[in-house]
């Protein structure tokens, strides 16, 4: 078979599109006007934004404190093109190592309470670079089912290399334990979890999961990405549990709270030293632009200035969760910023996520294999310079929804199959 064919039948046959986990494939879903994905925005501004040609509530992104527009950090990210350019056009190995570069992994090991940190050019490259790194043949890594999808492909990369993987029941320590229970006492072991789970937006049990390692020789690592910023006054769920020396490896990323685009690890002097000479994806991709690692810098200034900003994303996204609880929305166990509208069905997602956006409000559609087939959900997040007023009208467009989609349709609208 050619190797471009399944290209062809992905828009070709329904039956293909579907057995990828897709309720139609796109060209169909474009075509009625339910696909969710890649629409340009054409101006940014924060908590609004303007999509074809309309101004909409902007519910579906990531920043949590606001400061993509913040003057400080855009006259930060200026002044660092000016200085350095607009890149640094080799490795960090090379000629890639800027001052900004050990200024800003000082500051932010220092933020969240570890030794050393290590930055590097995206949050995706920062778990597979650094989790192929650390392990190797006759390790085991015990990672929660729902942890990230660049942590899942961390650990397919170390099984590859000869590494034993297991995955444990969704924030179920007692499974955890189980597997750690029947391993080796001499496999090296490490425990691979979430700190805010991107799509549930729940918050994992830290201090029980670094108690369970505690007793069975394992390190634990987590992927603060969702928590750093919101949790723990900004510094992250670790600080918020108050178990920030029992995780070894804090890992963070900059495209949410801290308005740019990047990640780092942050741990032991030993670990972090090991992992920049053995991460490929820090070794051979350029490094971190000027403009971003200043910008980071200056998030941090802010955030260490006005932590009101922390505290008011958290009453915001709780007056959301609460408001569509109450309305008879399930959203699961969330907390934080993030706030997911279970649906169930796809077909029925896609027809909610359209229903808002036409009430001109914004989310994210999540679909397999971001969440389980019978749990596609819409992925709403608060932003701390929302207004209450912002809220209220997502709350009455969440309650328009429910009424027109969920309990006034009571037959599946069919999909096209043609292209």
């Amino acid at each position: 078979m050619d190797l471009f064919e399944r290209c062809r039948a992905f828009y070709a046959d329904p039956h293909y599109a579907q057995g990828l986990g897709w309720p139609a494939n796109p060209r169909t879903l474009e075509a009625v006007g339910l696909y969710p994905y890649f629409i340009p925005i054409e101006r940014p501004e924060g908590t609004e934004a303007v999509i074809q040609g309309r101004r909409v509530l902007m519910l579906g992104s990531n920043n949590y404190l606001g400061l993509t527009t913040h003057p400080e950090v855009q006259e930060a990210a200026q002044t660092a093109i000016r200085r350095y350019g607009t890149g640094c056009t080799g490795s960090r190995f090379l000629n890639g190592t800027l001052e900004l570069h050990e200024r800003l992994e000082e500051r932010l090991a220092r933020f969240v309470g570890k030794q050393r940190a290590l930055v590097f050019p995206t949050g995706f490259q920062t778990n597979t670079g650094t989790l192929a790194a650390l392990l190797g043949k006759g390790d085991m890594v015990v990672a929660d089912k729902e942890v990230h999808a660049s942590l899942i492909d961390g650990i397919r990369i170390a099984h590859e290399r000869g590494t034993e993987s297991a995955f444990f029941r969704h924030g179920q320590v007692a499974h955890l334990e189980r597997i750690l229970r029947n391993a080796p006492a001499e496999q090296a072991k490490l425990v691979v979890v979430d700190g805010v789970f991107s799509m549930g937006g729940d918050v994992a049990p830290l201090p029980e999961i670094a108690a369970a390692c505690r007793r069975h020789g394992a390190r634990l690592f987590v992927d603060d990405a969702h928590g750093l910023g919101v949790l723990g006054g900004g510094r992250g769920t670790a600080a918020q549990l108050a178990c920030t020396e029992a995780v070894d490896v804090i890992m963070g990323t900059f495209s949410k709270s801290l308005a740019s685009a990047g990640g780092f690890i942050a741990g032991s002097r030993e670990v972090i030293h090991f992992v920049q000479h053995f991460a490929r994806p820090f070794m051979f991709s350029a490094s971190l632009p000027p403009a971003n690692a200043a910008t980071v810098l200056a998030c941090l200034d802010v955030i260490e200035r006005e932590p009101e900003r922390v505290a008011r994303v958290n009453r915001l996204a709780d007056r959301l969760r609460e408001g569509l609880r109450a309305q008879g929305w399930d959203v699961g166990h969330s907390s934080a910023a993030i706030v997911p509208v279970v649906i169930g069905d796809q077909f029925r997602t896609v027809q909610a996520w359209k229903a808002l956006f036409g009430a001109g409000v914004y989310t994210n559609a999540a679909l397999p294999p971001a969440v389980p087939a019978v749990r596609s959900l819409l992925r709403a997040s608060c932003i701390a310079t929302h207004t209450d007023a912002h809220v209220e009208r997502a709350r009455a467009a969440f309650a328009a929804l429910r009424e027109k989609v969920l309990l006034r349709s009571t037959q599946r609208e069919e999909v096209p199959c043609s292209t």
